[in-house]
């Protein structure tokens, strides 16, 4: 056989086995877990926060949650070491706590970023409306539709390299942004001097309270969701016993500085009281809290600049919206909970055919905007309002039971190859917060004592959806929560 023939007929095998393909580096792993955390929730979003609740409830509620990240991320770091594997919370899920709950982790992960997808092409069109304020929607969708299908179909390795530079674009931009801010605070180059005024006047830096705290911790959730593709990418990583652990350290303490930091900056220099904080959108850079801080200081081009910058954050979430999709649908057809075909992986590795589904899917949802009023497009956005903290509950969960399965089976808690800290605390306070984010996200539905309904249902109706997946499949499939005597720590079986 010819070397030719040889690498041929190695290809047909692999793919034959539908096996996914270890092709990420501990780079990639990083910049992953770094570009989903930073998006237009920090540059955009983070305006919002700082005028609802004053400069110090914005810190206080960004510092909760990125605790709360911090722990399910080691939780999450634990199972992913010891069994990384590209279906994750779903496997986690089955495995620890029960089929029915694996089922439905599952399925609600896959449907939270699959209607990312066509959100983020939205999202992109508008932002190119900036500069070509007379081109059409669909074709830029269109666009970055095929962009996001060669960066996923070509290999896991282009994917991780794209999602390394967008994520680098964002950091660099954050670093820029918290040395101009400080210059302008100390008055270094840039007088007068901002100083502290802003924390100290008025309401500042607490307004309106607990209840102002606790209604944008919703916002800052939405801002840090996406570090947990981390255990999604665990399965595709080169070495994921090295990886992982070393990009879970890194990657919280960045977000964690550059959010408090970033918001810091914004409190410091823009007060709270300036009402472009509540205006800044997608569709609306020149108010985003960045851009401000850039004019302030004299950027004549700070518009344009964090468009750009804005775009390569869309672009990046698009991206990584395809590929979590795509190999959490891979991962249940593999355990069975979807149809068989949503295995089968082409040459370099890839799940083609899962891949080809979600962006049939996304661009059709896509579509729906246009049609109708995108009454459709508006309810399955909607759908996923709480998907990501249903996700993050159910990592806690698992890791509370994995945890307690390892020791009763009489394991050495010294043999994981990377342990978590503060068990049981951590997944135990990061389950209560969770709870407490998904109780409270119905509030801006109540107005002085009058409760709109239709809200209401806008804002929880992800959670019925969860409810029915879960017991639908336990019933009809009759499981039942895994003992933990026989919770399964294989890991020739992923």
């Amino acid at each position: 056989m010819s070397k030719m023939e040889l690498n041929s007929q190695v290809i047909t095998d692999a793919a034959k086995s539908g096996k996914l393909n270890r092709g990420l580096r501990s780079r990639h792993i990083t910049m992953i877990a770094v570009g989903g955390a930073i998006g237009t929730g920090l540059f955009v979003a983070s305006g919002a926060t700082v005028s609802q609740a004053g400069p110090g409830g914005a810190l206080v509620a960004y510092l909760a949650i990125g605790c709360m990240v911090y722990f399910l991320m080691t939780s999450l770091g634990e199972m992913a070491t010891l069994l990384p594997t590209s279906g994750s919370f779903e496997t986690y899920g089955t495995r620890f706590v029960d089929p029915a709950f694996g089922f439905t982790l599952g399925w609600n992960y896959w449907l939270s970023w699959s209607t990312t997808i066509p959100a983020e092409l939205a999202a992109g069109a508008l932002v190119m409306k900036y500069w070509f304020p007379y081109s059409s929607d669909i074709l830029w969708g269109a666009i970055f539709l095929a962009l996001m299908l060669i960066l996923n179909v070509l290999s896991v390795k282009s994917f991780g390299e794209a999602e390394f530079w967008f994520a680098g674009i964002k950091v660099i931009t954050i670093i820029i942004f918290l040395v101009i801010g400080l210059l302008m605070i100390l008055g270094i180059f840039f007088t007068p001097a901002a100083g502290f005024h802003n924390f100290t006047t008025g309401e500042a830096p607490f307004k309106g309270g607990f209840f102002a705290i606790l209604g944008i911790f919703m916002i800052a959730g939405f801002s840090f969701q996406g570090t947990e593709m981390v255990g999604i990418a665990a399965g595709e990583s080169e070495n994921p016993e090295k990886h992982v652990p070393r990009a879970i350290r890194s990657v919280f303490w960045r977000i964690l500085i550059f959010y408090v930091l970033a918001i810091a900056v914004i409190g410091l220099i823009i007060p709270y009281t300036d009402p472009s904080l509540l205006k800044s959108d997608v569709d609306n850079i020149s108010v985003s809290p960045f851009t401000l801080v850039f004019q302030k200081a004299g950027l004549a081009f700070a518009a344009s600049l964090m468009n750009a910058v804005i775009l390569t954050s869309v672009l990046s979430a698009g991206n990584s919206a395809t590929y979590a999709s795509t190999r959490m649908l891979w991962s249940l057809a593999k355990s069975g909970k979807a149809p068989k075909l949503f295995t089968n992986v082409n040459a370099k590795g890839v799940p083609a055919i899962a891949l080809y589904t979600n962006i049939i899917f996304g661009f059709l949802v896509f579509l729906s905007s246009f049609v109708g009023n995108g009454v459709v497009y508006i309810w399955l956005l909607n759908m996923t309002g709480l998907t990501g903290f249903l996700t993050w509950g159910g990592i806690a969960i698992c890791h509370y039971r994995f945890r307690k399965a390892y020791v009763r089976q009489g394991r050495d808690l010294n043999q994981l190859p990377y342990k978590a800290k503060w068990y049981p605390f951590g997944p135990l306070f990061a389950l209560a917060l969770c709870i407490v984010v998904i109780i409270g996200q119905g509030s801006q539905a109540v107005s002085e004592g009058a409760i709109n309904w239709y809200g209401m249902l806008v804002s929880y109706i992800s959670l019925p959806i969860f409810i029915i997946l879960w017991l639908g499949y336990k019933f009809i499939k009759k499981t039942k929560v895994v003992p933990l005597e026989e919770c399964n720590f294989n890991r020739d079986d992923l």
